[in-house]
């Protein structure tokens, strides 16, 4: 996926990457824990019954003129025009979130990229207790920074899991079929209207830190750092705007 107005140089200065790119796992390796620390996860344009468009200028409009976050087909979107640019071999897939009470279709997306002939699960658009790096594509668990992940093949998908307060928390499953980005468009639809998603019902904006994150939820602020929660409470708009830099849409 392409967009005219992209621009590799404004894309890295939006995420605070210097240096040189290249690529290298170590490359993909920044990208992705910079974009997860600068580039917000976020809701607020559901939440204000809008639409999020699919148009990829617009997407770079939103996320690299205007500064904004958003969620997966926005963040991960952006992302693989980073890719694209600098010159990774990558493909989307689809990913079925697991962390509602009820089987879901396959709604978010991931990006796995190739590397040296092997793949690597990309993600800088799940929120909550997902990837914090580029992680390899085995069954097997890994750690990053205080998370433990674990990947397992469940029915035919990979599952990924995050050690949670002590207990395996699964988060999505995926297959390693390529996915086009028209064929999230619908995915896009429901997760913006269906009164059942986490996007209609609750506002969010979730951003990691160098050692943990940050989550905002309705008037619930959890910040955590190495492994320690701390539960606020906090005007939504207000900790929107002094922890993630965002105004109310």
């Amino acid at each position: 996926m392409k967009a005219s107005n992209f621009n590799l140089a404004d894309y890295l200065s939006r995420i605070g990457y210097e240096g040189s790119v290249d690529t290298t796992l170590a490359t993909l390796t920044r990208l992705v824990q910079k974009q997860l620390r600068t580039v917000p996860f976020e809701n607020t344009e559901v939440q204000a019954g809008r639409i999020p468009s699919m148009v990829p200028e617009e997407i770079v409009d939103k996320v690299l003129t205007r500064r904004r976050g958003g969620y997966c087909y926005e963040i991960n979107g952006i992302f693989s025009m980073a890719l694209n640019a600098i010159g990774f071999e990558w493909y989307y897939a689809g990913a079925r979130p697991m962390f509602y009470p009820v089987r879901r279709p396959r709604t978010h997306m991931v990006v796995i990229v190739r590397i040296e002939g092997k793949d690597y699960l990309c993600d800088t658009a799940f929120g909550g207790y997902a990837l914090r790096a580029p992680m390899m594509i085995e069954e097997g668990e890994v750690v990053q920074d205080d998370d433990r992940l674990r990947l397992e093949l469940i029915d035919g998908e990979y599952v990924l899991s995050s050690l949670v307060q002590g207990r395996w928390q699964h988060q999505y499953g995926f297959t390693m079929q390529p996915q086009e980005w028209i064929e999230f468009t619908l995915a896009n639809y429901y997760n913006a209207t269906h009164p059942d998603t986490i996007f209609t019902q609750k506002r969010l904006a979730i951003l990691q830190t160098a050692t943990g994150r940050k989550i905002l939820m309705d008037n619930e602020l959890k910040c955590i750092e190495k492994g320690n929660s701390e539960c606020l409470s906090v005007d939504y708009d207000t900790a929107l705007k002094e922890h993630f830099g965002l105004e109310p849409w």
